[in-house]
């Protein structure tokens, strides 16, 4: 038989331990917002499949979004299995409506040129860079298991769109002033990142989520000045576009559902 001290001791402990897991249903919610970044960005680098500017950019553009997919998968099946109601990864992914996905409306923008493909890119790694960085220290072991396998994968991403960013902003001068028009375009999405949804706050994802911005602001400033790009800075002259992570989009998300989840809606269940 167990000694009773014992025992006592480790009851002490185990709730001592899950106290400092962040509540069930806003951890649901944190997976679900990063799994849908992740799956949206995927599908929208997928479209350059078979169409990038020259084939080893046309890979590179696609492994990426294999890279988000993964991601993206990860997220889905902790939230499944935290949901517990027969949830699974396929159904988070095919049979949620628009307003229930929580991506942030910055990667569900469409492509447009490859300069607007790039920027988002480059916009969005570096925030998701400094947030799974942060992430790798949460409380929940899974959570940040996950955020450190694909810390790695983001360092590359990183990489490889800020210096697409420099070639582009300091190359011809079409290129310029297809990465100026990029930066109006995409730059009111970029606020909302750093925006705390309800799901996002101190004590679910285990550090203060608009700390991150300064930071973010240095190092895409640091990039788009070697590029010879001008920046915007957040304040009345620009408008910051919000309500993704609330599901609350744009009308290009309903688009990019109707192709995602077409095939598991026309044949419920069906399986390879």
């Amino acid at each position: 038989m167990q000694d009773s001290t014992t025992s006592n001791i480790e009851k002490i402990s185990m709730s001592s331990s899950s106290s400092k897991i962040p509540p069930l249903e806003g951890r649901v919610d944190l997976l679900l917002h990063l799994a849908d970044n992740a799956l949206i960005l995927a599908q929208r680098n997928s479209e350059w499949c078979g169409h990038g500017p020259v084939l080893e950019q046309d890979i590179a553009i696609t492994n990426i979004s294999l890279d988000m997919l993964g991601q993206a998968r990860n997220f889905y099946q902790y939230a499944a299995q935290l949901k517990s109601d027969d949830a699974t990864e396929d159904s988070l992914a095919y049979l949620r409506s628009e307003r229930e996905f929580k991506n942030c409306l910055l990667v569900e923008q469409p492509n447009e040129d490859w300069g607007q493909t790039i920027l988002r890119q480059f916009l969005f790694s570096n925030y998701q860079y400094l947030l799974y960085e942060q992430l790798q220290h949460n409380n929940d072991e899974q959570l940040a298991a996950i955020a450190t396998k694909a810390l790695k994968e983001v360092t590359y991403h990183v990489r490889w769109s800020n210096e697409w960013v420099i070639r582009l902003g300091d190359g011809t001068e079409e290129s310029h002033e297809r990465m100026l028009k990029a930066i109006d375009e995409l730059w009111p999405f970029t606020g909302e990142l750093f925006v705390p949804a309800v799901y996002e706050t101190a004590t679910v994802i285990g550090f203060n989520l608009p700390s991150l911005q300064q930071t973010w602001l240095q190092k895409v400033m640091a990039v788009l000045k070697e590029a010879t790009l001008w920046w915007p800075t957040f304040g009345e002259q620009v408008f910051i576009q919000t309500g993704g992570k609330q599901g609350v989009h744009s009308e290009h998300l309903g688009y990019i559902l109707a192709e995602l989840q077409y095939l598991q809606r026309a044949y419920p269940g069906a399986a390879w």
